[in-house]
Protein backbone atom coordinates (compact mmCIF):
# COMPACT_ATOMS: atom_id res chain seq x y z
CA UNK A 1 0.00 0.00 0.00
CA UNK A 2 1.54 3.46 -0.92
CA UNK A 3 -0.06 6.77 0.45
CA UNK A 4 1.30 9.99 -0.70
CA UNK A 5 1.60 13.00 0.83
CA UNK A 6 0.36 15.80 -1.35
CA UNK A 7 -0.59 18.65 -0.95
CA UNK A 8 -0.04 22.41 -1.50
CA UNK A 9 3.55 24.53 -1.04
CA UNK A 10 4.76 24.39 2.72
CA UNK A 11 1.77 22.58 4.07
CA UNK A 12 4.86 20.92 6.34
CA UNK A 13 4.32 17.52 3.86
CA UNK A 14 8.15 16.69 4.34
CA UNK A 15 7.75 17.39 8.19
CA UNK A 16 4.75 15.07 8.44
CA UNK A 17 6.86 12.68 6.25
CA UNK A 18 10.08 12.48 8.86
CA UNK A 19 7.60 12.36 11.66
CA UNK A 20 5.99 9.22 10.30
CA UNK A 21 8.73 6.90 8.62
CA UNK A 22 11.75 8.64 10.66
CA UNK A 23 13.32 9.12 7.24
CA UNK A 24 14.98 12.76 6.05
CA UNK A 25 13.49 13.47 2.79
CA UNK A 26 16.70 15.14 1.89
CA UNK A 27 18.82 11.74 2.68
CA UNK A 28 18.93 10.64 -0.90
CA UNK A 29 16.00 7.84 -0.27
CA UNK A 30 13.83 9.28 -3.10
CA UNK A 31 11.47 10.83 -0.42
CA UNK A 32 10.19 6.81 0.37
CA UNK A 33 9.21 5.29 3.96
CA UNK A 34 7.96 2.61 5.38
CA UNK A 35 6.41 2.22 8.78
CA UNK A 36 5.44 -0.95 10.58
CA UNK A 37 1.53 -0.85 11.16
CA UNK A 38 0.88 -1.73 14.74
CA UNK A 39 -1.21 -4.76 15.70
CA UNK A 40 -1.71 -6.00 19.42
CA UNK A 41 -2.90 -9.21 17.50
CA UNK A 42 0.55 -9.91 16.53
CA UNK A 43 2.24 -9.45 19.37
CA UNK A 44 0.07 -11.63 21.34
CA UNK A 45 0.94 -14.22 18.97
CA UNK A 46 4.24 -13.66 18.86
CA UNK A 47 4.11 -13.71 22.58
CA UNK A 48 2.68 -17.44 22.41
CA UNK A 49 4.24 -18.76 19.42
CA UNK A 50 8.15 -17.67 20.18
CA UNK A 51 8.50 -17.19 16.43
CA UNK A 52 11.68 -17.28 14.80
CA UNK A 53 10.58 -14.18 12.86
CA UNK A 54 7.78 -11.36 13.11
CA UNK A 55 6.46 -9.84 10.14
CA UNK A 56 4.23 -6.98 10.63
CA UNK A 57 1.98 -5.45 7.56
CA UNK A 58 3.43 -2.42 6.11
CA UNK A 59 2.79 0.87 4.72
CA UNK A 60 5.10 2.93 2.13
CA UNK A 61 4.72 6.58 2.20
CA UNK A 62 5.73 8.93 -0.39
CA UNK A 63 6.77 12.58 0.08
CA UNK A 64 5.64 14.63 -3.14
CA UNK A 65 7.09 17.98 -3.95
CA UNK A 66 4.28 20.12 -4.87
CA UNK A 67 5.61 22.33 -7.99
CA UNK A 68 3.22 25.34 -6.72
CA UNK A 69 2.37 27.79 -8.86
CA UNK A 70 -0.02 30.27 -8.63
CA UNK A 71 -1.02 32.79 -4.79
CA UNK A 72 -0.03 31.92 -2.39
CA UNK A 73 1.32 28.53 -3.70
CA UNK A 74 -2.17 27.37 -3.73
CA UNK A 75 -2.22 25.03 -7.06
CA UNK A 76 -0.42 21.72 -8.46
CA UNK A 77 1.33 21.52 -11.55
CA UNK A 78 0.45 18.93 -14.23
CA UNK A 79 3.54 16.79 -13.43
CA UNK A 80 2.73 16.64 -9.97
CA UNK A 81 -0.77 15.52 -10.83
CA UNK A 82 0.02 12.82 -13.09
CA UNK A 83 2.50 11.26 -10.33
CA UNK A 84 -0.27 11.40 -8.26
CA UNK A 85 -2.34 9.08 -9.53
CA UNK A 86 0.16 6.23 -9.43
CA UNK A 87 -0.77 6.54 -5.26
CA UNK A 88 -3.58 4.21 -3.71
CA UNK A 89 -4.25 6.92 -1.09
CA UNK A 90 -3.89 10.52 -1.11
CA UNK A 91 -2.94 12.02 2.41
CA UNK A 92 -3.49 15.47 2.49
CA UNK A 93 -1.31 17.72 4.33
CA UNK A 94 -3.17 20.72 5.31
CA UNK A 95 -0.84 23.40 7.16
CA UNK A 96 -3.37 24.39 10.25
CA UNK A 97 0.19 25.30 12.28
CA UNK A 98 0.31 28.73 10.64
CA UNK A 99 -2.69 29.43 9.40
CA UNK A 100 -6.73 29.32 11.53
CA UNK A 101 -9.32 27.02 10.70
CA UNK A 102 -10.89 28.86 8.10
CA UNK A 103 -8.07 28.96 6.14
CA UNK A 104 -7.05 25.39 6.70
CA UNK A 105 -10.67 24.31 5.86
CA UNK A 106 -10.38 26.76 2.74
CA UNK A 107 -7.09 24.66 1.26
CA UNK A 108 -9.12 21.28 1.64
CA UNK A 109 -11.73 22.83 -0.80
CA UNK A 110 -8.70 24.27 -3.35
CA UNK A 111 -7.07 21.11 -3.30
CA UNK A 112 -10.64 18.87 -4.63
CA UNK A 113 -10.80 21.51 -7.21
CA UNK A 114 -8.03 20.59 -8.19
CA UNK A 115 -8.70 17.05 -8.90
CA UNK A 116 -11.86 17.69 -10.13
CA UNK A 117 -10.79 19.70 -12.63
CA UNK A 118 -7.51 17.62 -13.87
CA UNK A 119 -9.92 14.35 -13.78
CA UNK A 120 -12.47 16.38 -16.26
CA UNK A 121 -9.94 17.52 -18.33
CA UNK A 122 -8.79 13.71 -18.94
CA UNK A 123 -12.66 12.77 -19.25
CA UNK A 124 -12.91 15.83 -22.00
CA UNK A 125 -9.77 15.00 -24.07
CA UNK A 126 -11.05 11.17 -23.95
CA UNK A 127 -14.33 11.57 -25.20
CA UNK A 128 -13.29 14.06 -28.06
CA UNK A 129 -11.26 11.17 -28.97
CA UNK A 130 -14.07 8.27 -28.81
CA UNK A 131 -16.59 10.88 -31.00
CA UNK A 132 -14.05 11.06 -33.72
CA UNK A 133 -12.87 7.39 -33.98
CA UNK A 134 -16.77 6.17 -33.24
CA UNK A 135 -15.49 4.35 -30.10
CA UNK A 136 -17.31 1.92 -27.82
CA UNK A 137 -20.45 3.42 -27.03
CA UNK A 138 -20.86 1.86 -23.51
CA UNK A 139 -17.52 3.72 -22.84
CA UNK A 140 -18.87 7.18 -24.01
CA UNK A 141 -22.11 6.65 -21.70
CA UNK A 142 -19.95 5.84 -18.55
CA UNK A 143 -17.11 8.57 -19.40
CA UNK A 144 -20.62 11.02 -19.78
CA UNK A 145 -21.73 10.11 -16.45
CA UNK A 146 -17.96 10.81 -15.11
CA UNK A 147 -18.23 14.72 -16.82
CA UNK A 148 -21.81 14.84 -15.94
CA UNK A 149 -20.53 14.57 -12.03
CA UNK A 150 -17.78 16.53 -12.42
CA UNK A 151 -19.13 19.63 -14.04
CA UNK A 152 -21.61 19.22 -10.87
CA UNK A 153 -19.00 19.39 -8.17
CA UNK A 154 -19.27 15.42 -6.97
CA UNK A 155 -15.97 13.17 -6.92
CA UNK A 156 -15.74 10.24 -8.97
CA UNK A 157 -15.58 8.26 -5.99
CA UNK A 158 -18.77 8.99 -4.42
CA UNK A 159 -21.19 7.70 -7.91
CA UNK A 160 -22.76 4.07 -7.89
CA UNK A 161 -20.25 2.31 -10.22
CA UNK A 162 -20.34 -1.37 -10.73
CA UNK A 163 -16.94 -4.17 -11.11
CA UNK A 164 -17.58 -3.52 -14.93
CA UNK A 165 -17.77 0.88 -14.92
CA UNK A 166 -14.53 0.46 -12.29
CA UNK A 167 -12.86 -1.86 -14.65
CA UNK A 168 -12.91 0.29 -17.74
CA UNK A 169 -12.19 3.81 -15.85
CA UNK A 170 -9.02 1.83 -14.10
CA UNK A 171 -6.64 2.65 -17.16
CA UNK A 172 -7.06 5.84 -16.44
CA UNK A 173 -6.15 6.60 -12.65
CA UNK A 174 -8.72 9.09 -11.66
CA UNK A 175 -7.62 11.32 -8.78
CA UNK A 176 -11.37 11.62 -7.37
CA UNK A 177 -11.95 7.95 -7.80
CA UNK A 178 -8.81 7.39 -4.58
CA UNK A 179 -9.24 7.04 -1.43
CA UNK A 180 -8.54 10.67 0.16
CA UNK A 181 -8.15 12.03 3.36
CA UNK A 182 -7.17 14.99 5.34
CA UNK A 183 -4.26 15.20 7.85
CA UNK A 184 -4.18 18.83 9.52
CA UNK A 185 -0.97 19.55 10.71
CA UNK A 186 -1.45 21.75 14.10
CA UNK A 187 0.63 22.92 16.74
CA UNK A 188 1.32 21.01 19.88
CA UNK A 189 -1.37 23.28 21.67
CA UNK A 190 -4.00 22.11 19.33
CA UNK A 191 -3.07 18.18 19.17
CA UNK A 192 -5.81 17.17 20.91
CA UNK A 193 -8.86 19.30 19.02
CA UNK A 194 -10.94 17.69 16.56
CA UNK A 195 -10.44 16.92 13.14
CA UNK A 196 -14.10 18.05 12.48
CA UNK A 197 -13.45 21.55 13.94
CA UNK A 198 -11.44 22.20 10.84
CA UNK A 199 -14.42 21.99 8.41
CA UNK A 200 -17.77 21.33 8.46
CA UNK A 201 -17.82 20.18 4.93
CA UNK A 202 -15.53 17.32 5.29
CA UNK A 203 -18.48 15.01 5.82
CA UNK A 204 -20.29 16.34 2.78
CA UNK A 205 -17.01 15.83 0.75
CA UNK A 206 -16.89 12.34 2.31
CA UNK A 207 -13.11 12.77 3.45
CA UNK A 208 -11.80 11.46 7.17
CA UNK A 209 -9.59 13.16 8.57
CA UNK A 210 -6.72 13.31 11.08
CA UNK A 211 -5.45 15.98 13.43
CA UNK A 212 -1.45 15.75 13.81
CA UNK A 213 1.47 17.41 15.53
CA UNK A 214 4.48 16.58 13.55
CA UNK A 215 6.92 18.03 16.57
CA UNK A 216 5.20 15.50 19.35
CA UNK A 217 4.87 12.57 16.41
CA UNK A 218 8.83 13.13 16.13
CA UNK A 219 9.17 13.01 19.88
CA UNK A 220 7.53 9.73 19.94
CA UNK A 221 9.60 8.18 17.38
CA UNK A 222 12.49 8.59 18.89
CA UNK A 223 10.92 6.93 22.54
CA UNK A 224 10.41 3.41 23.26
CA UNK A 225 6.95 2.30 24.55
CA UNK A 226 7.16 3.70 27.86
CA UNK A 227 8.29 6.48 27.42
CA UNK A 228 5.83 7.23 24.77
CA UNK A 229 3.06 6.03 26.90
CA UNK A 230 4.19 8.68 29.46
CA UNK A 231 4.60 11.58 27.44
CA UNK A 232 1.21 10.99 26.00
CA UNK A 233 -0.22 10.91 29.11
CA UNK A 234 1.43 13.91 30.37
CA UNK A 235 -0.33 15.78 27.12
CA UNK A 236 -3.55 14.18 27.43
CA UNK A 237 -3.40 12.17 24.40
CA UNK A 238 -4.65 9.07 24.33
CA UNK A 239 -2.89 7.60 21.51
CA UNK A 240 -0.09 9.16 19.17
CA UNK A 241 -1.69 10.70 15.41
CA UNK A 242 0.29 7.95 13.68
CA UNK A 243 -1.71 4.94 15.10
CA UNK A 244 -5.02 6.73 13.79
CA UNK A 245 -3.65 8.15 10.44
CA UNK A 246 -3.01 4.24 9.52
CA UNK A 247 -6.13 3.07 11.34
CA UNK A 248 -8.08 5.68 8.68
CA UNK A 249 -6.02 4.70 5.50
CA UNK A 250 -7.10 0.81 6.29
CA UNK A 251 -10.90 2.35 6.54
CA UNK A 252 -10.44 4.20 3.54
CA UNK A 253 -9.01 1.11 1.30
CA UNK A 254 -11.51 -0.60 3.13
CA UNK A 255 -9.07 -3.26 4.49
CA UNK A 256 -8.65 -6.34 6.72
CA UNK A 257 -5.96 -8.70 8.15
CA UNK A 258 -5.58 -12.22 8.46
CA UNK A 259 -2.46 -13.68 10.33
CA UNK A 260 -0.14 -16.83 10.05
CA UNK A 261 1.39 -18.33 13.03
CA UNK A 262 3.72 -20.82 13.96
CA UNK A 263 7.26 -21.45 15.08
CA UNK A 264 8.53 -20.01 11.82
CA UNK A 265 6.66 -16.88 11.86
CA UNK A 266 4.11 -15.03 12.93
CA UNK A 267 3.04 -12.63 10.42
CA UNK A 268 0.06 -10.40 9.31
CA UNK A 269 -1.08 -9.78 5.49
CA UNK A 270 -3.27 -6.98 4.60
CA UNK A 271 -6.04 -7.69 2.13
CA UNK A 272 -9.24 -6.06 0.67
CA UNK A 273 -12.41 -6.78 2.42
CA UNK A 274 -14.62 -9.73 0.39
CA UNK A 275 -11.05 -11.53 -1.01
CA UNK A 276 -11.50 -15.34 -1.06
CA UNK A 277 -9.58 -17.85 0.93
CA UNK A 278 -7.63 -18.81 -2.76
CA UNK A 279 -6.88 -15.13 -3.47
CA UNK A 280 -5.54 -14.76 0.18
CA UNK A 281 -3.47 -17.93 -0.71
CA UNK A 282 -2.16 -16.27 -3.51
CA UNK A 283 -0.65 -13.52 -1.38
CA UNK A 284 1.47 -15.49 0.47
CA UNK A 285 2.71 -17.79 -2.73
CA UNK A 286 1.18 -18.47 -6.11
CA UNK A 287 2.05 -22.26 -5.74
CA UNK A 288 -0.14 -22.31 -2.64
CA UNK A 289 -3.06 -20.59 -4.87
CA UNK A 290 -2.63 -23.13 -7.29
CA UNK A 291 -2.46 -25.86 -5.42
CA UNK A 292 -5.29 -25.38 -3.25
CA UNK A 293 -6.79 -28.00 -0.98
CA UNK A 294 -8.69 -25.98 1.97
CA UNK A 295 -8.40 -23.02 4.39
CA UNK A 296 -7.99 -24.25 8.11
CA UNK A 297 -8.87 -20.87 10.12
CA UNK A 298 -9.26 -20.36 13.65
CA UNK A 299 -10.42 -16.57 15.25
CA UNK A 300 -7.07 -14.87 16.56
CA UNK A 301 -9.33 -14.96 19.83
CA UNK A 302 -10.10 -18.52 19.79
CA UNK A 303 -6.20 -19.47 18.67
CA UNK A 304 -4.72 -17.29 21.96
CA UNK A 305 -7.47 -18.39 24.52
CA UNK A 306 -6.95 -22.11 23.86
CA UNK A 307 -3.36 -21.38 23.58
CA UNK A 308 -2.57 -22.31 19.91
CA UNK A 309 -3.51 -24.63 16.74
CA UNK A 310 -3.31 -27.94 18.33
CA UNK A 311 -5.78 -26.60 21.67
CA UNK A 312 -8.11 -25.09 19.20
CA UNK A 313 -8.45 -28.43 16.83
CA UNK A 314 -8.60 -30.69 20.36
CA UNK A 315 -11.48 -27.87 21.31
CA UNK A 316 -13.26 -28.01 17.98
CA UNK A 317 -12.59 -24.43 17.29
CA UNK A 318 -10.80 -24.88 13.87
CA UNK A 319 -13.12 -24.63 10.60
CA UNK A 320 -12.42 -25.61 7.21
CA UNK A 321 -13.11 -24.00 4.02
CA UNK A 322 -13.17 -24.07 0.49
CA UNK A 323 -11.77 -21.89 -2.07
CA UNK A 324 -14.52 -19.48 -1.91
CA UNK A 325 -14.70 -18.46 1.88
CA UNK A 326 -14.22 -15.09 2.26
CA UNK A 327 -11.76 -14.04 5.02
CA UNK A 328 -12.70 -12.22 7.94
CA UNK A 329 -10.33 -9.92 9.90
CA UNK A 330 -8.48 -11.86 12.46
CA UNK A 331 -8.16 -15.11 10.95
CA UNK A 332 -5.52 -16.88 11.70
CA UNK A 333 -5.15 -19.42 8.81
CA UNK A 334 -3.43 -22.51 7.48
CA UNK A 335 -3.83 -22.99 3.79
CA UNK A 336 -3.38 -26.72 3.20
CA UNK A 337 -2.51 -27.65 -0.91
CA UNK A 338 -0.90 -29.93 -2.95
CA UNK A 339 1.38 -29.24 -6.32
Amino acid sequence: MKIGLVGFASAGKSTVFSALTTVDPSSGRGGLGTIRVPDQRVDALSALCRPRKTTYAEITFADYPTGAFGPRGRGLTPAVLGDMRTLDVLAEVVDAFSEGIDQAASAVGDFRAELLLSDLAVVEKRLDRLSRERGDPREQDLLNRCRDALEGDRELRILELGPDDLDRLSGFQFLTLKPRLVVFNVSEDDARRDATEFSERLTEWDLEAVVMSAPIEAELARMDAAEAAEFLTDLGLDAGARDRFVAACYHKLDLITFLTAGEDEVRAWPIRRGTTAVEAAAKIHSDIARGFIRAEVITVGDYLACGGEAACRKAGKLATHGKDYEMCDGDVVHFRFNV
